[in-house]
């Protein structure tokens, strides 16, 4: 009996993915008859080599809604490109309301980061990074800003442009130039003018 056990424990293999619970919440919704309540569950999965996904699904119980959301998780995979153990460059990136910040960070530094953010970092195998995240604290938008921040680092551009700062910039600029023209000096001849005048 002993050796069976054994070998039953040696048969079990480890899953493809990690997987870690973001949130679970008791949703109602409202029919003719009253009310019906079901369990929304937030997964991340990743296999902390580069891949990362997130899920969001509903079910009557539990185990249901974690079920929906880590083949949902399955579904949203995407790949995150590392260097080493941390990332190649800064980026800012948003989803709806969430704003994040993310920036490479020494070898031996750590993950300074917090809830959703730290999750997803994990997972995706980023060992050494600083993030920060602003705005709204809603843990599926933030877990979303954050892989679209990780996505954008298979891209060449080290930060996105901030259009309304540049468009700010211009207007200061012709601004600044046009009261330099209004402040010239006065001509020589409509000086000379002037001195006639007087005389």
């Amino acid at each position: 009996m002993a050796n069976q056990k054994k070998r039953f424990r040696q048969k079990r293999e480890k899953p493809e993915f990690d997987q870690k619970l973001l949130d679970l919440a008791r949703v109602t919704r409202v029919v003719k008859g009253g009310r019906r309540f079901s369990f929304r569950a937030t997964m991340v999965i990743g296999n902390k080599k580069g891949r990362v996904g997130l899920g969001v699904a509903k079910g009557t119980d539990v185990s249901v809604a974690i079920t929906k959301a880590v083949a949902d998780a399955k579904k949203n995979m995407v790949n995150i490109a590392r260097t080493d153990s941390t990332i190649s460059f800064e980026v800012r990136e948003k989803f709806g309301a969430a704003r994040v910040m993310i920036k490479p960070a020494k070898e031996g530094k750590g993950i300074v980061a917090g809830g959703a953010m730290r999750s997803v970092i994990e997972l995706a195998g980023i060992r050494d990074i600083t993030a920060k995240s602003f705005g709204s604290s809603n843990k599926i938008n933030v877990a979303k800003a954050t892989i679209k921040s990780l996505t954008m680092l298979e891209g060449k551009r080290s930060k996105p442009i901030n259009k309304k700062k540049v468009e700010k910039d211009t207007i200061v600029d012709k601004r600044k130039i046009e009261k330099k023209e209004k402040i010239k000096p006065a001509s020589d001849k409509s000086m000379a003018g002037e001195e006639e005048s007087k005389k």
